[in-house]
């Protein structure tokens, strides 16, 4: 009733109420409460109406696949055991549950549905709380229809994603960053993994190659592989390790220093032998997605003096550094193997990064490998470049999707970049501050600090989830090996992903970072905000921040913007069917400002401790390997750019299976046009 509109009805019903000696007030609270009269009345009610109503039994199917009677004491279990509601709440609530069924006389209910019920009760009585812990996980039956229709066999893993999805969001993750993550102020990576998977590994070969795998003690896999004797026996446990830890990865894996622990085996071999084996061996990892080959052109001397951990040559004395002349080898049958699966049709997976230390420019042999690996790069095969130029960057490692690891708490290289992982990240949407901000710098600020609070929570709740169930969930990676637990999760890294830059730039100041004075020094100030707080804030060397094209987040966070502020207000990349926000620094060699471009990323970047990628764009030019060799020597020497790419377009044509250095309409060289396929990076 409406108190104003109401007030000589409800007064009217009390007295009658009162008079009837239905309810009488309470001397203490000063509240009425039912006499044992009303009590009684009420239960009578409620008898009759049962009896009425239970004429027809209601059924229900369970979830268990049968049919059972109605119980409404099933749902005052259910509330106090999932929703911890107290009894006497969990019985009122029952019984209106139970009313509204019987009520709506059907034949039989569902157990979801029965759960619907009562959480629109739940809503309409304001126990939003109780709601949040009772709702269901699943999916609508024209949602799974949609996903058997479009994806197939895949569909099983789809749905599987969306419901740990809504379990991370309703039941791990503190619902003010379930609503930023739903609501676009950030994005939450692989939430369908977040409760189950790292982002990304890296991979140790030597402990497997010395050990093989003993896996006789997990009842997942229940067999061991014996330490490999031969080339080929080493690339299939490469191979297994690859196909074990891709059922236990969201993303990625790197195998690390991969042609140099591997040189030891292929001592007597043809190039035929090796390039055969390698061939096979490479088919074989497209298999699993997200895939990187490390190679090293010159072997570092922190490697070479090692020991070699192999069974391969036990009771032999030797080290890394005696075969450089195999490790180079291996490198360059590696690119051999690319260059011919690649030949007409791009091979994105697996990737290749290529390290770049001093000797790699002054030594013939690798400036030779260098300029095949150019030609490879450009329209082939996905080549990253990591600068380790400078001898404080000689220790460093990078990941499938370019997260950098180097030796920050311990300055042991082995323990804090092998066998590790990217564990999780976290992406700010950093437009959307600006637009919030509304040019209020300092407001800007504010947020930004919020925002960034919110990202290390959801990253601290992963760690210690993982922490406390690493057993359980990833059995393969924290298996023993020689008694020691294979993946660290301890010196796990997590992301502070960043995207946006450029376009908050682009709002505030009107102009790109390399554009504009202030605008640049505005963009790198940010970066260092960004990197100081969290440095203060977690007093943690694991949270480190990024600014990498991570999956998803810059074309989700730009269509959520534009929806809510007009296509007019956001900035954004691409075309507006396909919007995007900057996550990596583009830069085209034929643009007159892209010195400019260069100088600017690198200062914005250089906080970045997590990574970054710099894509260059060849389009344009000649295409010709001295000038590429040149362009790829200079951003690593001049600017210092720590990790990039050259990013390309290739049309492919099925039809005839050739591919060109551009996008196109129609084949050039059979007409066809259906058959093309476009290939684009980023």
């Amino acid at each position: 009733m409406e108190p104003a509109r109401d007030a000589g009805r409800f007064a009217y019903h009390l007295k009658f109420l009162l008079k009837t000696d239905l309810i009488e007030v309470d001397s203490e609270s000063k509240k009425y409460r039912l006499t044992d009269r009303g009590r009684f009345v009420i239960e009578f009610a409620e008898y009759l109406e049962r009896k009425t109503l239970q004429a027809q039994k209601l059924l229900v199917r369970t979830s268990k696949y049968s049919i059972e009677e109605f119980d409404v004491n099933k749902i005052v279990t259910s509330l106090r055991r999932e929703a911890e509601m107290p009894l006497e709440l969990a019985q009122k609530i029952a019984k209106e549950a139970e009313k509204r069924l019987l009520k709506s006389r059907t034949r039989y209910v569902t157990a979801p549905l029965i759960r619907e019920v009562v959480n629109a009760i739940l809503i309409e009585s304001g126990l939003e709380d109780y709601r949040h812990k009772l709702t269901r996980l699943g999916l609508p039956v024209y949602d799974v229809h949609n996903l058997l229709m479009k994806q197939g066999l895949k569909a099983f893993n789809e749905a599987g994603k969306i419901v740990l999805e809504e379990y991370a969001l309703l039941n791990l993750l503190p619902r003010d960053i379930s609503d930023a993550h739903l609501a676009g102020d950030l994005h939450i990576h692989d939430l369908g993994y977040w409760t189950i998977k790292p982002s990304e590994v890296i991979h140790d070969l030597r402990p497997f190659l010395k050990y093989g795998l003993n896996l006789e003690n997990l009842d997942f896999f229940r067999h061991s592989i014996h330490p490999p004797k031969s080339f080929e026996a080493a690339l299939n446990l490469i191979a297994n390790v690859a196909s074990y830890s891709a059922e236990e990865v969201a993303q990625g894996q790197t195998l690390e220093f991969f042609n140099v622990f591997l040189a030891p085996f292929i001592t007597n071999l043809t190039i035929e032998e090796i390039r055969e084996t390698l061939k096979f061996f490479i088919l074989n990892l497209t298999r699993y997605p997200g895939i990187s080959i490390s190679l090293e052109l010159c072997i570092p001397s922190f490697i070479s003096e090692q020991q070699i951990s192999t069974s391969f040559i036990e009771g032999q004395k030797g080290i890394y550094g005696d075969y450089s002349e195999e490790s180079l080898l291996l490198a360059s049958m590696v690119i051999d193997v690319f260059e011919e699966i690649g030949k007409n049709k791009p091979l994105l997976n697996p990737s290749i990064i290529v390290k770049l230390r001093p000797e790699c420019f002054s030594n013939s042999h690798t400036r030779d490998l260098l300029l095949r690996i150019h030609q490879l790069a450009i329209g082939k095969a996905s080549i990253y470049f990591a600068n380790l130029l400078d001898a404080g960057d000689s220790h460093k490692v990078f990941s499938t999707f370019g997260c950098m690891l180097k030796p920050d708490l311990s300055g042991d290289w082995e323990v804090e970049t092998l066998r590790t992982s990217i564990l999780g990240a976290v992406t700010i949407n950093l437009p959307r501050i600006a637009y919030e901000c509304e040019g209020d710098l300092r407001k800007f600020q504010q947020i930004l600090m919020h925002r960034l609070e919110m990202a290390i929570r959801a990253l601290e709740i992963k760690h210690r989830w993982f922490k406390s169930r690493e057993k359980t969930l990833l059995p393969f990676l924290i298996h023993k090996i020689d008694g020691d637990q294979y993946l660290r999760l301890d010196v796990s890294r997590t992301l502070v992903n960043v995207a946006g830059l450029t376009e908050t730039a682009e709002f505030l100041f009107g102009k790109k970072p390399w554009e504009d004075e202030n605008a640049l020094s505005f963009t790198a100030e940010v970066s260092k905000q960004i990197l100081n707080f969290i440095k203060t804030y977690t007093r943690d060397w694991r949270f480190s921040p990024s600014c990498l094209p991570l999956p998803k987040a810059p074309s989700r966070l730009a269509k959520l913007d534009i929806e809510r502020f007009g296509l007019s207000k956001v900035k954004f990349q691409g075309i507006r069917r396909n919007p995007y926000y900057s996550t990596f620094s583009r830069v085209s060699l034929v643009d007159n400002t892209k010195f400019k471009m260069l100088a600017a990323y690198a200062e914005i970047t250089k906080p970045m401790h997590g990574g970054a990628l710099m894509a260059i764009s060849p389009e344009g030019l000649t295409c010709e390997l001295d000038e590429l060799f040149s362009t790829t020597r200079k951003v690593a020497e001049v600017y210092k750019v720590p990790f990039f790419t050259y990013d390309w377009k290739v049309t492919y044509c099925r039809n005839c299976m050739k591919g060109w250095l551009q996008q196109l309409n129609k084949c050039p060289h059979c007409g066809s046009i259906n058959p093309l396929v476009s290939f684009t990076r980023y």
